[in-house]
């Protein structure tokens, strides 16, 4: 089955292929969610048969929303789709737009709402291995740290996260 993502082409948003608008680097929309608990992050490592960027570290899910559906709609639903994890209150801080290569030939051009769900540490998950190999709770201070000392292990939308958005996204948890 082809994953229409929305895009914008010729200025209007427009069911894509979704890797047809990574090819040719078409802005189309995605959303990203950090699960958190108190300064400390769930963050994925993607499954080694992804696309682009496998077995990099990300935050704790992002996707694309099917055409038409509410990116708020489209967290809850990755958030169970990758992780098996329902239930959390999603608080939305921002819409981010970011250029990035991800190897390959595939560039992301995405326009993201990203969101906050609070959590703590009991949370349980159940991981779907064609999306996600593991995961683990990291204080957003190490997190920055480990980014900075290994930029090459970490998606470049985390990396971009981190470097452009961490306060409008943690706050006064921010690493920075």
């Amino acid at each position: 089955m082809t994953e229409m993502i929305p895009a914008w082409v010729n200025g209007e948003l427009t069911p894509v292929e979704k890797l047809e608008a990574h090819q040719k680097g078409l802005r189309h929309k995605a959303i990203s969610v950090f699960v958190m608990d108190g300064d400390r992050v769930l963050i994925q490592r993607r499954a080694l048969g992804k696309y682009h960027t496998p077995g990099f570290w990300a935050n704790t899910c992002c996707t694309h929303p099917a055409f038409g559906e509410s990116s708020e709609d489209c967290a809850r639903r990755r958030l169970k789709e990758e992780l098996g994890i329902s239930g959390l209150d999603l608080d939305f801080r921002e819409t981010v737009e970011y250029r990035a290569d991800v190897g390959g030939g595939l560039i992301e051009h995405e326009v993201v709402d990203i969101f906050v769900a609070p959590a703590t540490s009991s949370l349980s998950w159940d991981l779907n291995p064609e999306e996600v190999m593991e995961v683990r709770w990291v204080s957003l201070p190490d997190l920055a740290r480990e980014v900075q000392a290994r930029p090459e292990a970490f998606t470049p939308w985390l990396r971009i996260y981190l470097d452009k958005h961490a306060e409008s996204i943690f706050g006064d948890l921010s690493p920075a």
